[in-house]
This record gives structure tokens, sequence and C-alpha cells, in this order.
């Protein structure tokens, strides 16, 4: 009596720790695509200059959350059923999935926090050349302007960390986001690549952060 009161206790344990895996995934497959499709990083990584295509290297640490995400959702669920029907082979697959699934989990968490400023630094390369295009005559055809554009109205800033940027307010004003006056505009003006740096690093960390965490989790 006292062995099969034991062996359901260990059953529902078993349960009660698959759903909470199982919700873990579900919580980091919405993390993952709000991430995705956050207005502000596409607006911005879906741009075109000529031919050349904005880095979206940011996108690979978050089709590697998706894919986790999705796959700890499903092998919660057969972790689930397999602790209520008491199916070895399935809890065995589970065991098995658990080990991959913790070094994809360790190595998004490593990808996110070794590249957060990489990927930050080649998105300003790229607002750079813009930048510099859209204040040339050649700009209607490689598109700058509206690149830059882009960047300006999704990030509320307006020119690069320079001497030229700081100005631009003044000289360029179709270039920048509308204010009620020119003196707002350089005062409320921010730099763009401050402003991107905030963008990407912070979602990076948060990449990081939520691998390591299931990481620690699935320990």
């Amino acid at each position: 009596m006292g062995v099969e009161g034991c062996t359901k206790c260990i059953k529902y344990l078993l349960f009660v720790f698959n759903f909470i895996f199982w919700l873990a995934g579900g919580i980091i497959l919405g993390v993952a695509l709000w991430l995705r499709h956050d207005s502000q990083t596409t607006n911005i990584l879906y741009l075109q200059l000529g031919e050349k295509q904005a880095p979206n290297t940011f996108y690979v640490g978050i089709y590697i959350l998706i894919a986790v995400g999705a796959v700890m959702m499903f092998v919660g669920f057969l972790g689930c059923y397999g602790a209520i029907q008491e199916s070895q082979c399935l809890l065995g697959t589970f065991f098995t999935c658990l080990v991959i699934l913790f070094a994809c989990e360790v190595a998004a968490g490593i990808w996110g926090f070794v590249n957060k400023d990489q990927i930050a630094k080649d998105v300003k390369q790229f607002y750079d050349q813009a930048f510099q295009q859209a204040l040339m005559a050649e700009s209607d055809k490689n598109n700058g302007k509206a690149v830059v554009k882009t960047f300006h109205e999704t990030l509320d800033c307006c020119g690069p960390d320079s001497v030229v940027g700081a100005v631009t307010p003044l000289w360029r004003e179709d270039l920048c986001p509308k204010k009620d006056s020119i003196l707002k505009s350089i005062i409320e003006s921010s730099s763009c690549h401050q402003k991107i740096d905030e963008l990407f690093s912070g979602k990076l960390y948060l990449i990081g952060i939520a691998a390591i965490v299931v990481a620690v989790i699935m320990v």
C-alpha cells in the first residue's frame, strides 16, 4: 500500500513538473514571437539600401527561441501524457529531449550575450551608409533618404553621433521627425546610434536571460 501511494505521488509530481515545463515553453514561444514581430525591429530589419539588405543576424537568436519554445511545449505534453500513462518509452523520449533542449538553451543564451554589441554595430553601419547617401544627389537612386526616414520615424531620432548629426535638424529638416518648431527639433532630437543601441541591446539581453533562466529550470 505504501509503495503504491509513493508511486502515485511520483507520478503526479512528474505530471506537475511537465505541466510547468509546458507552460514555460509557451512563455518562451510567446516572447520569441513578440520579439520577431515587434514593429520597431521589423521596420528596420526589412529595409534595403539599393541591393543591400539590412543586417538581420538579430533574428537568428529569435528563431532559436521559437524552435525551443515550440519543442518545449511538445516535450512537456509528452511528459504529461507519459506520466499519466506511466509509459517508460514516452518518459525516456522526454528526458532525451530535455538534454538536447538544455544544450540549445545554453547556446541561445551565450549567443545573445556575445552578439549584443556586434548586431547593434552592424545596424549602425547600415544606418550610416544610408545617411551618407541621403545627403548626396544619388540618394533617390539608392533610396537612402527613404531608409533614413524610416529609421528616424521608427526610433524618433535624427542623425548619427557626429557634428553633422547634431545639426541635421537645422539643415535637413526633411529627414527628421516633424516637431512643432526647429528649436524643439534640436532640443528633443536624439542620436540614432544611441537609439539603435537601446533597441537591440535590450532585446538581446532579453533573449539571453530567457534562455539562461529556462536552462536553469531544466537543471
